[in-house]
């Protein structure tokens, strides 16, 4: 579905411009107040999706996603109301992609669509996080955006300090590959998120915090994670 929109807003160049893309003019020239209109968006969205998991609405949806078959049998209409799932996700990415667009200036069938962009990060914030879970999402956007800016500032700048203290060719070569490896970092986060801690951070945050209790001093070193025998 991803191939197929990206393939049909390069096509309609009228509405879209095309692979040329769509250039506007931000509304504001400083970084804060979009960063305070994110904020407000991001707690906007967040009380809405807390507000509709315990209405109606959201023992509906957790019934369906749950147990699709005794749903139905309840008398729910699942068609329907995963349609209204699939609307309010829908509105809200909406809301997102138009304060993307205003913030960057321009936007392209590649800046929406790329998989290995803006999709897939979406994707793994919630794989990090806790899919399933309120919030999950947000806590997986401050790990996701920290091992980002971890590996593109090459650890905050330490690697380049060390490089003009040492003025060695290979730890400057070092920082360098460093700064573009933040990819490799996602991927080596997930993986062991998803060994480690199948439902997220949050979802499974009961067993970090038995983890953490077996790590005091005194206390009995039994692995807190489940084993297999």
């Amino acid at each position: 579905m991803n191939e197929i929109l990206r393939h049909t807003a390069a096509i309609a160049e009228p509405f879209t411009n095309g692979m040329t893309g769509i250039l506007i003019m931000p509304s504001f020239v400083s970084k804060v107040p979009f960063y305070y209109i994110a904020l407000v968006l991001a707690v906007l969205a967040i009380l809405s999706v807390q507000l509709i998991s315990y209405s109606r609405w959201g023992y509906y949806f957790i019934s369906i996603r749950e147990d699709q078959e005794a749903a139905e049998s309840l008398g729910i209409d699942t068609h329907h109301y995963k349609m209204i799932a699939l609307g309010v996700a829908a509105f809200l990415t909406g809301i997102a992609g138009a304060f993307y667009m205003n913030y960057m200036g321009f936007i392209d069938p590649d800046v929406v669509f790329s998989l290995h962009g803006i999709s897939i990060m979406a994707i793994l914030v919630g794989i990090v996080g806790g899919v399933g879970t309120i919030y999950g999402p947000v806590v997986g956007a401050f790990v996701m955006v920290a091992v980002q800016e971890l590996f593109r500032s090459g650890f905050f700048g330490l690697l380049q300090v060390l490089a003009e203290m040492s003025e060695s060719p290979l730890i400057a070569e070092l920082a360098e590959l460093v700064t573009k490896l933040h990819v490799l970092g996602f991927g080596l986060l997930v993986i062991v998120v998803i060994l480690v801690l199948p439902n997220g951070i949050v979802g499974d945050w009961s067993k970090i915090q038995r983890g953490l209790r077996h790590l005091k001093p005194g206390a009995e070193r039994t692995s807190p994670w489940p084993t297999s025998r």
